[in-house]
């Protein structure tokens, strides 16, 4: 090989090393994800199959004859091996089967795609709350540190985590539906107003919007601002509380000791100089605070009877339906990791270092 060819052989070499490296990255990524799921998978199937809850009766019946359970429980594959219910199992979730619900009489996965919009939007709606006074209280806190105002905010944050959410949800509904009427009343809109939209993205608030229905937009307003404003509370003491430790934390860097040395006023070292560098940690916070929310959601649910995956899950799991379970457990996994990986990409958005 000549020098001429040694040297186009480098360059290209040279070239082709960044695409290189984003396609390693990639695929190790894409198979970290896979190896995750896998475990989530296996650990959901062994605990389904180890629960005190026999799923051929849940589909039979108890008045089931022998021959009946006998033939239920050879179709749904329980006379196989362990490992290979398991192999069966990953092939129904690779194409997107989590099989029939007993309690609904559907697929699970239609179910899911009908219920969860439901959760996203609560949640949603909570997180921004959680982000928008969140994070200034926290900021607050720590540059008032020790002072009144820091006293305060983290009386709130203690609060928030003191009062158990079922008696936080009935008290708000007991003063604010019950006795002063200012919000509406259990569940996501007034009976009224069901199925007189079409569904558009599962989300009432966007759906009657697309549709130019704002007496229905208000009506949905009126039942989710009270479930989202409490957990949108417990949103608030957790990143409030953790944004007052980020702060601290860099208000005790030499870089801030320097800035405040050369004059740099107070408000462009904190806003400038210290908040950008919390973002990082900032957003592993808010992106679990959502995660917890989307799959936390359920006494909330519960008590407002708000038709989320929360309250899916848990009608599943007292009704023995252990296939809706499995797959509402499924996707809260799903999630976590989604948001996991969701937070990695906007760790390098925000600092450059990171790419």
């Amino acid at each position: 090989m000549s020098i001429a060819d040694s040297t186009a052989t480098v360059a290209r070499r040279g070239v082709s090393s960044p695409l290189y490296k984003v396609l390693k990255g990639l695929i190790a990524g894409l198979f970290s994800v896979a190896i995750t799921m896998v475990g989530l998978l296996f650990v959901t199937f062994i605990i389904a199959r180890v629960m005190p809850v026999d799923p051929v009766l849940s589909v039979v019946g108890e008045r089931a004859t022998q021959e009946i359970y006998d033939a239920a429980y050879k179709a749904m594959g329980l006379d196989q091996p362990l490992y290979v219910q398991f192999w069966l199992f990953l092939k129904q979730v690779a194409v997107g089967d989590f099989g029939m619900s007993t309690l609904t009489a559907r697929p699970v996965v239609e179910d899911i795609a009908r219920v969860f919009p439901a959760t996203l939007e609560l949640a949603t709606l909570a997180t921004i709350a959680g982000v928008g006074i969140g994070v200034p209280m926290g900021v607050l806190a720590a540059v008032n540190e020790g002072r009144w105002p820091d006293q305060l905010i983290r009386l709130v944050g203690l609060f928030g985590y003191s009062m158990p959410i079922f008696w936080f949800g009935l008290m708000g509904l007991l003063i604010f539906y019950g006795i002063l009427g200012w919000v509406g009343g259990p569940g996501r809109i007034e009976i009224y107003y069901e199925d007189i939209i079409p569904s558009v993205t599962g989300m009432i608030l966007i759906d009657s919007l697309l549709e130019g229905d704002f007496t229905i937009f208000w009506n949905a307003v009126s039942h989710i601002i009270l479930p989202a404003s409490i957990l949108g509370y417990y949103s608030i003491a957790y990143i409030s509380r953790m944004t007052r430790s980020f702060m601290l934390e860099q208000f005790s860097q030499e870089y801030i000791t320097t800035a405040r040395v050369k004059g740099v006023s107070e408000t462009a070292v904190i806003w400038r100089h210290a908040l950008p560098n919390v973002m990082i940690p900032l957003i592993t916070v808010i992106a679990l605070s959502y995660a917890n929310l989307l799959e936390g959601s359920v006494l909330t649910e519960i008590i407002f009877s708000w038709p989320g995956l929360g309250n899916y899950i848990t009608n599943a799991l007292l009704s023995a339906d252990m296939n809706a379970v499995m797959g509402g457990t499924v996707v809260v996994g799903a999630v976590f990791v989604g948001l996991n990986l969701f937070s990695d990409f906007m760790y390098k958005v925000v600092d450059p270092r990171a790419r």
